[in-house]
């Protein structure tokens, strides 16, 4: 049987960053199209001026005038935009903004047509990249919009450890406004569903963070725990759905307890993403469950500090592929089995005439 080759679509991120560094690091190795078909939208030019400067020399993509016609487990490039640009790494600039939302604009159309499978974006700047097009905190809350999706979970993914986010990228202060119990009740399920259908996990168990220190202590350090996090637990467990807590973060990631559990839902950012990326080490990757489409992305900024010193590792980003292209698979295998499981339901017996 032929396996199956994934179209993996990527956006360079800002030009001034290590978007193309990661990525051309990650294609140098042959191994890495070897089930998948990569393209990645781009510039010809922005890519030779990376590949002198980081020595990359005997790299090169293979060029492709469209999605439709990219070479079958080759890394093709698709040259955006011809004219030159002022490339000042490290530096946030409005080119870099720019360039970053014309990338993604084309591999989210490109995503959209059915040209490519799955989506893995390298980083933007958040601050540079706002436009009149682009009025989003980051590419979750961008690619919710574009999908139409009312709805969305930022998950940090590294092998077992899946910790996602309730409030996604909001100041500390609005957290304990935001959270309410439909919010947290949305946000679990969403986390079920992807459990279920995206890694394919029986009965997956989830464990819910508290929001203030200790989960509250019965109220003595914040009523949150009572008065929101534990109704809508005791709704999501008369639903069938098995969510425990709530847990106090340093509690659970201090001990291996958090092992015990398939999704660990944390209750603004910080909570979740430190224990995430201290316990990862750097190798981990954010999926954006809830989708009809499939995004990922590694879990690290522009990194402006090293760019251009062949110091970024192509770790995550690598990974960040690699768990595309298994969602993906996963989703397929699902509906799969799903539509097999109602083909062999036993159908009522007609009663036959004499």
């Amino acid at each position: 049987m032929n396996k199956e080759i994934v179209k993996v679509g990527i956006s360079i991120g800002d030009v001034n960053g290590i978007g193309m560094e990661v990525i051309m690091k990650t294609f140098a190795d042959n191994r890495m199209t070897e089930n998948i078909t990569a393209i990645v939208y781009g510039s010809s030019k922005v890519t030779s001026y990376y590949k002198k400067t980081l020595g990359l020399h005997h790299f090169n993509f293979v060029k492709a005038n469209d999605a439709s016609v990219a070479k079958i487990n080759k890394a093709n490039l698709i040259n955006l935009w011809e004219e030159d640009i002022k490339i000042t790494m490290g530096d946030s600039t409005t080119t870099g903004g720019e360039y970053a939302l014309k990338s993604l604009e084309a591999a989210t159309e490109d995503l959209a047509a059915g040209k490519i499978d799955v989506l893995v974006t390298a980083p933007i700047n958040k601050n540079n990249i706002q436009s009149e097009n682009f009025n989003f905190p980051g590419h979750t809350e961008y690619l919710t919009k574009y999908a139409n999706a009312e709805e969305s979970l930022m998950l940090m993914v590294d092998g077992n450890l899946r910790v996602g986010v309730a409030t996604n990228h909001i100041p500390i202060k609005e957290v304990a406004n935001t959270l309410t119990k439909e919010l947290i009740l949305r946000k679990v399920e969403l986390m079920h569903n992807a459990l279920t259908k995206d890694f394919g996990i029986d009965n997956p168990k989830i464990a819910v963070l508290g929001l203030n220190p200790h989960a509250g202590d019965n109220g003595l350090l914040g009523d949150e725990e009572e008065d929101v996090i534990i109704p809508a637990l005791e709704k999501l467990n008369d639903d069938g759905i098995l969510a425990f807590g709530p847990y106090a973060a340093d509690g659970l990631f201090g001990s291996e307890n958090y092992l015990k559990f398939d999704g660990i839902l944390a209750m603004y950012h910080d909570q979740g993403l430190v224990s995430f990326k201290a316990l990862s080490g750097g190798n981990g990757v954010n999926f954006t469950a809830g989708l009809p489409i499939v995004r990922t992305s590694p879990d690290h900024g522009t990194a402006f500090d090293i760019v251009g010193k062949n110091k970024a590792s192509e770790a995550s980003f690598r990974k960040a592929i690699f768990t595309a292209v298994d969602i993906y698979k996963s989703r397929k295998e699902f509906k799969e089995f799903t539509k097999n499981k109602l083909e062999i339901q036993p159908r009522k017996h007609e009663r036959k005439e004499r």
